[in-house]
């Protein structure tokens, strides 16, 4: 099986920075696109920021672009989600998302989600 665990959320004020992790582990041979997702009170999970497995930054949604840089450590099987000049409104659970191939053949390929780590802004 294969187990995703976020770490470095936390409680910050308005303008502040944080840092969240993502670590893979478990039966991994190889880990694809990795993305950040995260879901506010009453709204809908939304995506965040996606990674390709070349570390080829893909996608930020409008609201964290210019604040938010995602990036991975593939010899860590681990991604990372640098979060500036944070706001009230990126207040949420974020939670971390990988495809996994976890043998060599067949050459499938499944979603993994972590468990949600939260990040409050807020003064």
């Amino acid at each position: 099986q294969v187990q995703l665990v976020e770490s470095g959320g936390g409680l910050v004020q308005p303008g502040g920075s944080l840092r969240l992790s993502c670590a893979a582990s478990g039966t991994i041979f190889s880990i694809y696109d990795m993305n950040w997702y995260r879901q506010a009170p009453g709204k809908q999970r939304e995506l965040v920021a996606s990674i390709t497995a070349a570390g080829s930054t893909n996608y930020y949604t409008d609201s964290v672009k210019g604040r938010f840089t995602i990036s991975r450590d593939n010899t860590k099987n681990t991604m990372y989600l640098q979060m500036n000049s944070l706001k009230p409104e990126d207040t949420a659970v974020y939670y971390c998302n990988a495809a996994v191939r976890m043998t060599p053949y067949p050459p499938t390929r499944a979603y993994y989600w972590g468990q949600g780590t939260q990040v409050t802004v807020s003064s």
